[in-house]
């Protein structure tokens, strides 16, 4: 089946400074996926990563490693055949723990592995001591025995138990032999992965110096940007003052001009009303005549008023004089006609006496 995903997540990649050992060193720009491959004929685990066609990470996971947690969304570990520390950031601390917990299984399932495979080459090795021991004996029986007949003629259930258990005692070596040309096979893969590696691992030094130029030089670009952002940020900031400025300019300008429309219309209606002027002075004059016409007859009027009110007193006093012998004369004529009537009193009394 050859290696196939088993786990697979996103992180950003990080590799430990080989000149310091103490800063991180991004690997990648962004977050790039990171996965667990299982090689099912070398029993092996691997973690890899590639950002665009370059390998960033490639470690081989080994019962030796450990997974570390260095913050709540950081952890790291070493690879002492990669000669590096790798360190991934994640986005939440449940993806840092999944990743955690995957690294803890796959280091046991690596473990086990290993194990299996000692057990494995120990048995090998037991049975080939014993095929070497048993052997020179089986000769030694042969020789002593007499002839190959008279061998099998006189211990032949024994002979043919040991020659089966040579014969799977030569299988195992052939199996052996077979296992440790696959084995110097993927040692053989393995070196020429190291190797490829280094070169990596030198290709991504002269890199990072690289990239230490090239901050450097955008930190100065960015220095020089941050002052020509002030600068211009200060021209804004007077060109908005100037913009206010214009505007209360502008504000004061068309208040001008609409006092001066006002002042037009004024100024027009002035015009009109001079226009008027002429007429409107000989109606003036026309009525400064007819008032000086009217004043005129009212003195007459007043001295004629003043005549008729002598006139008015001298009646008035001539009255109150009729009036007052008037009344005199009332008050004479009353007296007579209480002397008549005492005189008619005095007759009708004398009438009656007689």
């Amino acid at each position: 089946m050859g290696e196939q995903p088993i786990y697979t997540t996103r992180a950003h990649v990080f590799q430990i400074d080989p000149s310091t050992k103490k800063n991180w060193v991004p690997a990648s720009k962004q977050a790039v996926t990171v996965s667990y491959f299982y090689d099912s004929t070398r029993n092996s685990y691997r973690i890899i990563s590639v950002d665009g066609s370059k390998v960033i990470i490639n470690s081989t996971i080994t019962p030796n490693m450990t997974f570390t947690k260095t913050s709540q969304k950081f952890g790291q570990w070493a690879d002492s055949r990669a000669n590096t520390v790798f360190g991934l950031g994640f986005s939440s601390e449940q993806q840092l723990a999944k990743f955690a917990d995957k690294f803890q299984e796959v280091k046991e399932s690596a473990k086990l592995a290993r194990d299996k495979s000692q057990e494995k080459a120990e048995t090998l090795s037991n049975h080939s001591e014993e095929s070497g021991r048993e052997t020179p004996s089986t000769n030694q029986a042969s020789s002593i025995n007499g002839t190959d007949d008279e061998k099998i003629f006189h211990v032949g259930p024994e002979a043919t138990v040991l020659k089966t258990e040579n014969d799977r005692l030569k299988s195992a070596v052939e199996l052996s032999n077979t296992n440790a040309k696959k084995w110097e096979t993927e040692l053989q893969t393995l070196r020429e992965n190291n190797a490829r590696l280094v070169d990596a691992l030198q290709e991504s030094s002269a890199n990072v110096e690289s990239w230490k130029k090239q901050l450097s030089t955008c930190k100065e670009e960015s220095d020089t940007l941050r002052e020509k952002i002030a600068e211009l940020e200060a021209q804004c900031a007077e060109a908005d003052q100037e913009k206010q400025k214009n505007a209360q300019l502008t504000v004061r300008v068309q208040e001008l001009e609409a006092e001066l429309n006002d002042k037009e219309q004024e100024l027009d209606n002035l015009r009109k009303q001079a226009e008027i002027i002429p007429q409107l002075m000989a109606e003036c004059e026309s009525i400064t005549t007819k008032m000086q016409a009217a004043e005129s007859k009212n003195g007459e009027l007043e001295g004629r008023i003043g005549g008729l009110q002598l006139d008015i007193d001298d009646s008035q006093q001539k009255q109150d004089h009729m009036k007052g012998e008037l009344k005199k004369f009332m008050d004479v004529l009353d007296g007579k006609i209480d002397e008549l009537h005492e005189f008619r009193q005095g007759l009708s009394r004398l009438g009656v006496d007689n």
